[in-house]
């Protein structure tokens, strides 16, 4: 089964994203282990990825990709993962300095979003890449 962990600053406190979240997990069960982890801060942020194998951080300015190209760039990352990924969402402040230096980093969009909206659309993102991977019709 594949392994998805997404790190943040941070905890969800609004229902409704809650909602969302929890609705986008039910539809990836069976396929994907979601596994969010929080952290505090940034140091605490730091050294949980520093026990990450392969890590992608979200950054306003990493790499745009349309839902095809993220779709493929999430089966090849999870290929060199051995079916496990790292998803990184920074705090209010974004990401700390060492990673966007020192990781691979792609955007959700050119807008801003608070790190709670970051999650869902992330994980809706994922749901919608394995979809397209498996040639289904829930993408459009």
């Amino acid at each position: 089964m594949l392994k998805i962990k997404i790190l943040s600053v941070g905890k969800t406190k609004e229902t409704w994203l809650n909602t969302a979240i929890e609705e986008y997990q039910k539809r990836l069960q069976g396929q994907v282990e979601m596994e969010w982890v929080w952290a505090k801060d940034d140091p605490q942020l730091m050294a949980l990825v520093s026990r990450e194998p392969l890590v992608v951080c979200l950054d306003p300015q990493g790499k745009m990709l349309s839902s095809e190209q993220f779709s493929s760039f999430l089966m090849r990352k999870l290929e060199e993962g051995g079916s496990r990924l790292t998803f990184v969402i920074g705090g209010a402040e974004g990401l700390p300095l060492f990673l966007k230096q020192n990781k691979e980093a792609i955007s959700l969009s050119l807008l801003t979003f608070t790190h709670q909206i970051a999650r869902v659309v992330l994980i809706e993102q994922i749901y919608r890449a394995l979809e397209i991977a498996k040639g289904s019709r829930y993408h459009k």
